[in-house]
């Protein structure tokens, strides 16, 4: 790649893992698309990707480790329901045709935008719920299905992990959202990435600009949600989810 390729590739990934950051998932709404614009095939394009933004969990969770919204309890549960959805789900990715899921997938992200767009005071403070056993038994089936589409599709998955953060367990969207950077971004997508790289070839050499944008990212989204709160957090998810879900239905219908 010439220096403007990378340069574009620095940008794609600093305002997409920036973004995503923020708003608790989305990544893949420019930073996909814009690898396969520079000439990457579907299946190398998705592989690199999902390696790169192990980057951004790991620039949130700089910022989101120190600030008090995690509890050890909540973060296994989301490794141990939800990490083997992942490998199942990225496994799967490679010998099923996408287009419809990615429909559908682009359908129901932009429904949660529109939901949060009514419903003004979702995820606007905590109230935990659904801490017994029965209710900890349905969270975490919750969490292996969102883990299985967290594995194999491309966009938009993590915003579905933060919604369900803040409907089933009450959280906030401060709360749901560091929650989401760390466990899914950094645990989820790398355990994807690496399924991905033992399957499929990643684009090695398009790594740099990727992994230092989603580190930058990662971390100016985490420490913008930190500081600003619910109230921000809460427009910056419905921007994204509605935007995602309309690349989603864009592209399964082969228009990008």
């Amino acid at each position: 790649m010439d220096l403007a390729e990378q340069l574009i590739l620095l940008a794609v990934a600093l305002v997409s893992n920036a973004l995503s950051a923020m708003a608790g998932g989305g990544a893949g709404l420019l930073q996909l698309p814009a690898l396969i614009f520079l000439g990457l095939p579907f299946t190398l394009a998705l592989a690199t990707h999902k390696v790169a933004t192990v980057a951004l969990g790991i620039g949130a969770s700089l910022k989101h480790a120190r600030s008090g919204n995690l509890a050890w309890a909540m973060a296994l549960t989301m490794l141990a329901a939800g990490l083997p959805g992942v490998v199942l789900g990225a496994n799967c990715i490679l010998k099923v045709p996408a287009a419809l899921a990615q429909s559908l997938l682009g359908l129901l992200t932009m429904g949660l935008g529109i939901y949060s767009i009514y419903k003004k005071k979702l995820g606007q403070h905590y109230a935990p719920r659904n801490r017994d056993l029965k209710g900890l038994s349905l969270g975490a089936l919750g969490l292996f299905c969102l883990g299985f589409f967290n594995g194999s599709l491309t966009s938009g998955t993590g915003l579905f992990v933060t919604t369900w953060l803040i409907a089933w367990y009450g959280f906030d969207f401060k709360r749901a959202t560091a929650y989401t950077m760390i466990l899914v971004g950094l645990f989820w997508n790398g355990s994807g990435a690496l399924t991905l790289a033992l399957l499929t070839e990643v684009k090695w050499e398009w790594l740099p600009m990727l992994i230092l944008g989603s580190l930058l990212g990662g971390y100016l989204g985490a420490h913008w949600a930190v500081t600003y709160g619910n109230s921000l957090i809460k427009r910056v998810f419905e921007l994204v989810t509605i935007a995602t879900g309309l690349s989603l239905l864009l592209k399964s219908a082969g228009l990008i």
